[in-house]
């Protein structure tokens, strides 16, 4: 069985392949292996995604800081790759982890439980 690690080629052309922002920023959804829950949105500059694919734990940009942060090195709730696939026009990443702990820096398992909406729900036309 090959091993199914991307190599620094790979990983370079899916960086070239990704389409970030005028920010230099690519949305990175993350999501639960194990329940398929979104637990949150962050954003990676081309560092963070070449950090996510090759170490096995997701690094996010933070824009408010200005800098690199791997989720988890100070909350300890970790979040370990299982998974990663570009959208169709490849300006968004689906990112699928191993959640170690809350995903919310407010101690909420996902940041979508934190305040979520009653909307209309919509039905298909009979």
């Amino acid at each position: 069985m090959s091993d199914p690690t991307l190599t620094d080629a790979t990983v370079g052309a899916v960086i070239d392949r990704a389409v970030f922002g005028a920010d230099g920023l690519l949305p990175a959804i993350i999501q639960e292996a194990g329940s398929k829950d979104v637990l949150m949105l962050g954003y990676m500059n081309a560092e963070a995604l070449r950090r996510t694919l090759t170490e096995g734990r997701v690094t996010f940009w933070s824009r408010s800081r200005q800098e690199l942060w791997r989720k988890g090195d100070t909350s300890g709730h970790v979040q370990y790759v299982r998974s990663a696939a570009l959208d169709c026009d490849a300006d968004t990443i689906l990112v699928t982890v191993d959640q170690h702990g809350p995903a919310c820096h407010t101690g909420a398992h996902a940041c979508f439980d934190v305040a979520p909406l009653t909307p209309f729900v919509g039905t298909p036309d009979a």
